[in-house]
């Protein structure tokens, strides 16, 4: 070889070396910041649960997952946006139950939850707790029951089509009783109203109710999950208490748009997997506890709960605009 080429070749060699390590950069997830929506306000259980995981994929990964709040239409408008998103991985959502309750309770719905969104992981899952005001001679399911076909009884939620809106649904239908539904602007305002005696009765979170129980100013009933909830294990459930089945257990956790590749999502899964233990007392003083598990599992999961959450809107004959 002469010399000439010999020079030509190690300097194209040279110019292939150095390229490599900007081409391996440039293919790595994530190299800029990851927008994660949320369509709540800032400062609520969702949103400080999401925040709490994305600070710890933030220092994993050294790149910035970014908190978006856009609380509007139940969340509908977060949603839609990452369903139209690019499907790079560089925008997501957090979700709570109402993913799977808006389909069904929202009108003129323009996105599929299945179609449009590759399931990441299940974060967190969740029980409420049914809740009753002091003065209401109760405590167990039974002597709630029997009270409830005497006297007509009033409970609270966070609003129209909220998860502790249709709880209480599915309760009446199980129970075989009629309640009166009063919804309020937030949680603040119906847990005022429980501890006042405006309502008797609410399916409350742990974490915003069981300070309350312990001071005596409000007393638990019943918890809504199939098992007994590990943060508040005394407490038995509604269907070991007579309703058999029931089960409405609350869940957060991390969705692309349909289309984000398999590795990116797997990366994703993988990480949050890692972290999520470290999140656990954390979580638990929010009433909550960590989930983990497969993206595959995850998807089950949102299919069985949105079969579920629809028969009770139907039920309910609840509607939105």
């Amino acid at each position: 070889m002469k010399d000439g080429q010999k020079s030509l070749t190690r300097l194209l060699l040279g110019i292939l070396l150095l390229s490599l390590p900007f081409s391996s950069k440039a293919q790595s997830y994530p190299n800029k910041t990851v927008r994660v929506l949320v369509g709540i306000a800032p400062g609520g259980g969702t949103d400080t649960i999401a925040r709490l995981l994305m600070q710890k994929l933030t220092n994993s990964y050294g790149i910035s997952f970014l908190i978006d709040n856009r609380p509007s239409a139940g969340g509908n408008i977060a949603t839609e946006l990452v369903a139209r998103a690019p499907k790079d991985g560089y925008t997501l959502i957090f979700v709570s139950p109402t993913f799977a309750v808006n389909p069904s309770l929202w009108k003129n719905i323009r996105y599929d939850p299945v179609k449009y969104f590759s399931p990441v992981i299940q974060v967190a899952s969740f029980q409420y707790v049914l809740t009753t005001n002091t003065s209401l001679s109760v405590n167990n399911i039974r002597d709630l029951t029997t009270v409830a076909r005497i006297r007509r009884l009033s409970y609270g939620s966070t609003g129209n089509g909220s998860a502790n809106h249709l709880a209480g649904e599915l309760f009446k239908n199980m129970a075989g009783i009629d309640l009166t539904h009063i919804p309020y602007k937030g949680s603040a305002p119906a847990l005022n109203a429980l501890l006042s005696g405006e309502i008797q009765l609410m399916f409350s979170s742990s974490g915003g109710v069981m300070p309350h129980v312990s001071s005596g100013r409000i007393r638990a009933i019943a918890v809504t999950g199939l098992q007994r909830s590990s943060l508040v294990p005394g407490i038995p459930t509604i269907s070991e208490s007579g309703l058999t089945g029931f089960d409405v257990t609350g869940w957060y956790g991390l969705l692309a748009p349909a289309g984000v590749p398999t590795r990116t999502i797997e990366s994703l899964n993988s990480y949050s997997n890692r972290y999520l233990p470290e999140l656990k007392d954390a979580y638990g003083t929010l009433g909550t506890d960590i989930a983990g598990g497969t993206s595959s599992e995850f998807a089950i999961m949102i299919k069985r709960e949105l079969g579920k959450w629809s028969k009770v809107v139907k039920l309910s004959q609840a509607s939105l605009e």
